[in-house]
């Protein structure tokens, strides 16, 4: 997007972006003046200045023969633009929430897209009381870290299961063997249960898409995956090697496989 579709995003029209860009290159100046410098038709530029006037995004002086115009600097146009914003966004959120009512139900819900199913997991964190159990791959460990770490500090117990090469210094950690996590499509996913209530699980194969539930026996299936891995590594720590000569090769290879990872 340029410049004028970026202004008329945050609420200008198409007439008073082109004004307000053309009094930032070249003021002070008239209306008749903008009219030529913005392409802006005459019966229109007066309009869109009195708009502009109205948003306190220009300045105006009288003159003996012309109302000269100035524009409000950028910076300062977009720091009280985003105040604004701040405002109706905490106003919404504030008035929204007494309108919504949740329900702990046993229905199984989905929400497509990287975005919102990384915005849904960040607010699941936020809401963890207790216990979070994750499994995590390198681009959703950078996107959730914060969260994670935040959630760790106010006293909720972390457990990641990670399948990338990505570090976490937060709560208890373990790492997927590569090969496994390939074996069973781990490296796209996304797990996290909170609280042993409410589970997301996502895929990112093609288009990120997560189911969400609060279904006792399925957040119950997901946090006890994840709980297994971490009890396998720790199995695994204690195991030397005259103990895993003695499994079969395919556990062998599993086993040898956190080594790896």
């Amino acid at each position: 997007m340029g410049i004028l579709e970026d202004l008329q995003a945050i609420g200008l029209t198409e007439y008073e972006a082109k004004v307000y860009v053309a009094l930032l290159r070249d003021s002070p100046a008239t209306g008749y003046q903008l009219s030529k410098q913005a392409g802006v038709p005459r019966s229109m530029v007066y309009e869109a200045l009195g708009r502009l006037q109205a948003r306190g995004a220009v300045l105006t002086t009288d003159e003996s023969r012309a109302t000269l115009y100035r524009p409000l600097p950028p910076d300062v146009l977009l720091n009280r633009y985003d105040q604004e914003q701040r405002r109706l966004t905490s106003s919404l959120r504030e008035e929204l929430s007494t309108l919504h009512t949740a329900s702990d139900e046993d229905r199984i819900w989905s929400v497509t897209g990287r975005g919102s199913v990384l915005t849904y997991a960040m607010r699941m964190l936020d809401e963890a009381r207790s216990e979070a159990l994750l499994v995590l791959n390198d681009g959703d460990l950078d996107t959730l870290r914060d969260k994670i770490i935040a959630a760790s500090a106010r006293g909720v117990s972390i457990s990641s299961l990670l399948t990338g090469l990505g570090e976490l210094h937060c709560g208890r950690v373990a790492r997927h063997p590569p090969q496994e996590s390939a074996l069973q499509h781990l490296m796209d996913d996304l797990v996290v249960v909170i609280d042993g209530q409410q589970a997301l699980i996502a895929n990112a194969d093609q288009e990120m898409t997560a189911t969400i539930t609060r279904n006792r026996n399925l957040v119950l299936i997901a946090r006890q995956f994840i709980w297994m891995e971490l009890a396998v590594q720790r199995v695994y720590a204690r195991l030397g090697s005259d103990l895993l000569a003695n499994l079969d090769p395919e556990d062998r290879r599993i086993f040898e496989g956190f080594s790896t990872g």
